[in-house]
């Protein structure tokens, strides 16, 4: 699918509140209500958009530390690491990267302690070679990225 200027506006104005109106979205772009629910659905349907989600300010439920963790694996093992850390409530952003680690995790915990137990679970796995935490200082920006 090709997406001009018009659905990268339309997609812009939703990345800023995914419950904005359509009709307040087509006011803005001097479009029709039904232009802009007719490229809001193709780019639904065409994955370009891919789901609305709610974004939850983790020390405001409880989670005061967030680790940006690199996780070096076994080759062979990469897929069953990958099959163990999805089934975990903590890991909430988990990649395959070609970078320094073989995969990147987000991770929550509600206090150092916490955290510190969970990069020793991490470790513990089978076919975890070291892993690499960065904890979250400050968010300085935040846009949807995936």
């Amino acid at each position: 699918m090709d997406v001009d200027e018009i659905d990268l506006a339309i997609i812009k104005e939703l990345s800023e509140n995914a419950r904005k109106a359509f009709s307040e979205i087509a006011d803005k772009l001097k479009l029709s209500d039904v232009a802009v629910i007719k490229r809001v659905r193709k780019l639904e349907s065409d994955g370009v958009i891919r789901r609305y989600a709610l974004i939850v300010d983790p020390a405001k439920i409880g989670y005061k530390k967030i680790s940006f963790t690199g996780i070096n694996v076994r080759p062979e093992k990469l897929f069953e690491i990958v099959a163990t850390l999805k089934a975990k409530d903590y890991v909430k952003y988990l990649a395959i990267t070609s970078g320094d680690h073989e995969l990147i995790a987000v991770i929550w915990a509600r206090d150092g302690e916490e955290l510190q137990r969970i990069h020793q679970e991490i470790l513990s796995i089978e076919g975890v070679l070291n892993i690499y935490p960065a904890i979250l200082a400050d968010i300085v920006k935040a846009e949807q990225y995936v």
